[in-house]
């Protein structure tokens, strides 16, 4: 009996680590669905992060939870998932988003769970354990995801541009406040439709690893699916405005205009990699649009240097929080 309590006493710390990584993801990524918004002055911050909340908590309702099976089925073997496994991919995720978000890199919260999934079973049990299409097609999308978010927000600021170009300035803008509007509620409901699932998944898997559901069920329970998609609309509420900075006005400055092509092109591909199941990351993905549509007024309209430094971390958030997933690993077991 005291055995029985103290699993489930450990389970609901981790379900409780893992809503709190869901509403740092919200805190840490607000940027990517309000950046623009705000940087463009359409709408104030405290306006835009109530805005993108609700837009967060309502795809609830558009998306099949696909992301969450990947995550809580097709990283790593189920078998292998236990309470220290759980463990150590939430505090790699968190330790490596905290540090992102306090030096104001646009990093992938997506990839740092990833991350912290496939250090945390690899200091376990190895790479066998591995499922290689679901880290294949989910370190595939670190690459495709802001090249289409590049190609179909530069795309559409071509196309805008060519279909506006006899209008005043000034009519331009008008318009286009309004449209961005539109857009940012669109990339905010692909925000929570992708980014809520995760955290569903992880809670999906701890809980088939501890015989509190089973494996056999076709999705997770309800409580966990509104509680996430709860907690990533709070986070994003409180927004990271550090971030805010600079994915709004360091790498290129917008207009309304191009806010409503880069969030366009980036919510057209978070609703392509949600219905593919795949868990991307919608840091990468509004970046890579907000180059395109920078990249379309001139290169030196970008400032490829701030560009670097993010893509950097995109490419270190994996490495980085496998290692600190695996340091917590050894850790857990020590301490539960």
């Amino acid at each position: 009996m005291e055995t029985a309590q103290a699993a489930l006493w450990v389970v609901i710390l981790l379900v409780g680590l893992a809503i709190v990584f869901d509403f740092m993801n919200g805190f840490h990524d607000a940027a990517n669905s309000i950046a623009t918004v705000v940087s463009t002055g359409v709408l104030r911050p405290a306006q835009a992060v109530v805005f993108a909340a609700f837009f967060n908590v309502i795809a609830i309702f558009v998306f099949h939870l696909s992301v969450a099976a990947t995550v809580g089925k097709g990283i790593v073997i189920p078998s292998v998932i236990d309470v220290h496994v759980v463990f150590g991919a939430l505090v790699g995720a968190i330790v490596w988003n905290l540090i992102t978000w306090y030096y104001g890199i646009p990093s992938s919260s997506s990839h740092a769970l990833i991350g912290g999934i496939v250090g945390a079973a690899l200091a376990k049990a190895g790479p066998s354990v591995l499922v290689a299409s679901g880290i294949l097609k989910t370190v595939a999308f670190i690459f495709i995801s802001p090249l289409l978010g590049f190609l179909l927000g530069s795309l559409m600021m071509v196309v805008v541009a060519w279909a506006f170009r006899r209008a005043r300035p000034n009519k331009v803008d008008r318009w286009f406040r309004r449209m961005q509007l539109v857009s940012a509620g669109a990339y905010s409901l692909g925000h929570g439709g992708n980014d809520a699932q995760k955290t569903i998944g992880i809670i999906w898997m701890l809980l088939i690893a501890t015989g509190y559901t089973a494996a056999s069920d076709a999705a997770p329970p309800t409580w966990t699916i509104i509680v996430c998609y709860l907690a990533i609309g709070l986070g994003t509420m409180f927004g990271g405005w550090r971030i805010v900075k600079t994915m709004g006005q360091k790498i290129t400055k917008l207009k309304p205009v191009g806010g409503f092509c880069a969030e366009t092109g980036g919510a057209l591909t978070l609703f392509f990699a949600t219905a593919l199941g795949i868990p991307v990351s919608t840091t990468h993905t509004i970046t890579g649009a907000i180059v395109g549509v920078g990249s379309t007024q001139r290169a030196s309209a970008v400032r490829w240097g701030v560009a670097g430094n993010i893509i950097w971390a995109w490419v270190l958030t994996i490495p980085a929080s496998a290692l600190v997933a695996a340091l917590a690993y050894w850790f857990s077991n020590l301490i539960f």
